[in-house]
């Protein structure tokens, strides 16, 4: 049997890094979804229909499994981390339960009207649950994010006796709500969203694309697949460098905040400084995958690079090595987490720019290494977000709340090690199936493709009050 706090970490990382996918596909869709409604009610390009009916399938199956898999995920803190629920819960399930009452029901209320009310409703009213269901997606993630954030910086609150033990109370809820963590994990994230779903989409239509273009494949809607690609590429060349500029004040922040968790992101074990930064770095043996702390690695390293970013522009700063604190995080975990997912951030400004170039040059049709490079990243800017993720939870550790609360003190008390790994187990099965189901049922949707244009919604010409289809003008 597994000891309870690994089972208890174990599953609540596995039903985490399962979860988060489905968000992120939605919260990612949701500007893109508001952007195809506004084209489409203006009218013109018919495209934008067929992109916003598309799109709203995979945004529509992403939600109702992401809804599934969340409520899940709050059990937990009942079922797995009931102490840490109690010692918490006046401050932590206050940003939960307003998630649910104002975000969740918010984009549910307006998501039926979104996704069937096209031919029902009028233009104003359907792009007005366009927006609300896109500001339902991202306010469930300003509460969630509000939690998190206060678990790494603690603000507002208060240790008092109640029942025999300490519990945190509320006293000021606007440090709280709002600590220092907060706008950083925010503005990363949903850059984050966006930047993950434009890689999909990038690579779909590049896939797409390619068989049409340099295969010579007859393909259903290769307008279609031409514009979704264009608009990838747009978001692409926007929100990657942005991700790896706010990469570097995020980087910083944590560095002031969380000083253990930067010396890990870095593996740093002695105070020092002149630190160098491995920008790429490759293990030589087993022993360096598993134990950076040699850092006897083949890599690319600027010499102070590390202090550099610590500090702000010091390479002569002084790093805090993780001696000086009390336990240390799984390092390697978080040192080669940290590594890969910058190396994916880099990759994708390369990617951004390679097809903005080729694309001003007039050759984005038919490159066929870029296709084959945008294909292979489809799923690369969600793996980089569970990159973060785990940079940014393990490298807690061993604290639940920063300097508060240890993990293992917040699990529920009288959790078995054969309850945790029988649950454990249970959880990897039923999650593998739902994320093999979520699969299978986009692949369906990706197959049967965009409705063709004779699908698309028709008035009577003679209604002026009805809403015209895109491309539909009265005189027809």
């Amino acid at each position: 049997m597994i000891d309870p706090v690994i089972a208890s970490r174990l599953q609540f990382a596995l039903t985490t890094i399962v979860h988060i996918v489905f968000p992120v596909m939605s919260m990612g869709l949701a500007p893109f979804l508001v952007y195809f409604t506004w084209k489409e009610i203006r009218g013109g390009d018919p495209v934008y229909e067929q992109l916003r009916r598309f799109w709203t399938k995979i945004f529509a199956v992403s939600f109702v499994v992401g809804t599934v898999t969340g409520i899940v995920l709050e059990f937990e803190f009942g079922t797995n981390f009931a102490a840490f629920s109690t010692i918490a819960g006046e401050l932590f399930g206050g940003p939960l339960a307003i998630e649910g009452m104002m975000a969740f029901m918010l984009e549910a209320t307006f998501l039926g009207v979104f996704v069937f009310g096209r031919d029902r409703v009028g233009d104003r009213l359907y792009f007005v649950s366009a927006l609300a269901v896109g500001l339902g997606t991202w306010l469930s993630a300003v509460w969630i994010l509000i939690a998190n954030s206060w678990m790494q910086t603690p603000r507002g609150f208060e240790l008092v006796e109640s029942g025999g033990r300490e519990v945190v109370r509320l006293t000021d809820p606007l440090a709280a709500y709002l600590s220092p963590r907060f706008p950083y994990m925010f503005v990363h994230m949903q850059n984050a969203a966006v930047l993950s779903v434009a890689l999909v989409m990038a690579g779909l239509g590049a896939y797409y694309v390619f068989r049409h273009h340099v295969w010579g494949n007859t393909v259903p809607h290769a307008d279609f697949w031409e514009r979704t690609l264009k608009i990838a590429l747009v978001a692409l060349v926007i929100t990657a460098p942005f991700q790896v500029v706010h990469g570097d004040v995020y980087a910083r922040h944590v560095s002031e905040s969380q000083p253990q968790k930067f010396a890990a992101m870095e593996a740093v074990w002695e105070t020092d400084s002149y630190v160098p930064e491995y920008i790429v770095a490759f293990p030589t043996s087993v022993e360096d995958m598993t134990n950076p702390k040699a850092k006897d690695i083949f890599g690319i390293g600027i010499p102070g690079g590390a202090s550099w970013l610590a500090s702000g522009g010091d390479p002569q700063a002084t790093i805090t090595g993780l001696n000086e604190f009390e336990g240390a995080p799984p390092v390697a975990v978080v040192f080669w987490s940290f590594r890969i997912m910058v190396a994916l951030g880099f990759w994708f400004v390369l990617l951004a720019f390679w097809g903005a170039f080729r694309w001003y040059r007039g050759g984005l049709l038919d490159d066929d290494l870029l296709h084959k490079a945008l294909m292979l990243s489809a799923p690369l800017g969600i793996l980089a977000v569970e990159l973060g993720w785990v940079v940014t939870e393990v490298g807690r550790q061993p604290w639940v709340i920063q300097n508060v609360l240890r993990t293992s003190e917040g699990v529920s008390p009288g959790l078995t090690g054969g309850e945790a790994t029988l649950t454990l187990l249970s959880f990897a099965a039923v999650y593998l199936g739902l994320l093999t189901l979520y699969g299978y049922v986009l692949a369906r949707i990706v197959r049967a493709g965009p409705p063709g244009r004779e699908e698309l919604r028709t008035v009577d010409a003679e209604d002026a009050d009805a809403p015209l289809a895109p491309g539909v003008t009265v005189d027809d």
